[in-house]
């Protein structure tokens, strides 16, 4: 099948874009999910100045490299959270302002919507985010909530997204939304409360990540079963439980790599996610789209682990059989 492989570019934003192109290339990627912080991708000046899709595409272009996906995770999570001093370092300058709840979610989903709009400059199908979530702070946590306070969340999600997904109708591009913690959308019964909120709109789907789905204990295969038509882009990015009987799986008060996490993400093949499975499940529902390594390994050289994330994945995607059922569809 020959999947294009991507490098997420997020984890490198301290790199001006025309470095990390180079160095990309070298490592054998396609492509990159191109991320809107940093130098990568500046949404306002993609809109402004009609040279600078154009530009970017002539960049990558000299290394061979595609820019299918485009992603806005930070300022996605701004949308519908409850805004507090932890966003102001997430977003950009402008949409933080003054700094009022109400006016970061509102500039927030005018960024949001631009976005949409740039993807369709770049020929990009795909933009995936973050939603945020104006209740994740319930989850697991006391004191729980009412099904009431669960349905106006709901209700408080279609209502501010609504307007950003049908911009991303009018530029033909699909929102990806990464299954997360900290979304609404975070596990398979999650996932299926927003898809039926939003009534089924077929411009919204998920961006798959195993490994935030394999420290919380929940099966990546079926999370693919259960939405073969919602999966509009694939992350790949390992993670490993490293209980001790001193911590559980809720993410505590470590930075990443502490020993006193309970989980740890790891480079793609170094980790406890079976990936041939994965394969399996994407390969049965026909996904042949791009996959791309949001790599994060607190234990290993970055450039080692991109490099050998992408041989890791040129090994291991093979292709389905030429005939027979799909054993998740019907």
């Amino acid at each position: 099948m020959g999947r294009p492989i991507l490098l997420f570019s997020g984890p490198w934003a301290d790199l001006p874009l025309e470095t990390l192109a180079a160095k990309a290339a070298g490592w054998g990627y396609a492509g990159f999910e191109l991320c809107c912080w940093g130098d990568h991708l500046e949404v306002q000046r993609g809109l402004s100045d009609d040279g600078y899709a154009p530009a970017r595409i002539d960049l990558l272009g000299r290394h061979d490299l595609q820019v299918p996906v485009i992603a806005n995770h930070k300022v996605g999570q701004a949308v519908c959270d409850p805004i507090d001093k932890r966003h102001q370092a997430l977003v950009p300058d402008y949409v933080w302002g003054d700094g009022s709840p109400a006016g970061v979610q509102q500039r927030a989903a005018e960024e949001m919507k631009a976005t949409f709009r740039l993807a369709e400059r770049l020929g990009a199908g795909v933009v995936s985010g973050f939603t945020g979530s104006p209740i994740w702070g319930y989850v697991a946590g006391y004191p729980a909530p009412r099904q009431d306070v669960i349905s106006d969340a709901l209700r408080q999600f279609v209502q501010q997204w609504t307007p950003i997904l049908d911009t991303a109708r009018e530029a033909g591009v699909r929102f990806a939304c990464e299954a997360h913690p900290g979304q609404l959308a975070f596990d398979l019964y999650s996932a299926e409360l927003v898809i039926d909120a939003l009534d089924g709109r077929e411009d919204f789907g998920f961006t798959f990540d195993p490994s935030h789905l394999h420290w919380q204990g929940v099966d990546p295969v079926e999370f693919v079963r259960r939405f073969p038509d919602r999966i509009y882009h694939v992350h790949v990015k390992d993670a490993q439980l490293t209980l001790n009987g001193r911590a559980g799986v809720l993410a505590g008060y470590w930075p990443s790599g502490d020993p006193r996490a309970g989980w740890q993400f790891r480079s793609p093949g170094h980790g406890g996610i079976d990936w041939p499975a994965i394969l399996r499940a994407l390969n049965a529902i026909g996904y042949d789209g791009p996959l791309s390594v949001d790599w994060h390994d607190p234990g290993m050289d970055r450039e080692f682990g991109a490099a050998d994330a992408a041989r890791f994945l040129k090994a291991l995607d093979f292709d389905p059989p030429t005939h027979g059922p799909k054993a998740f569809r019907g």
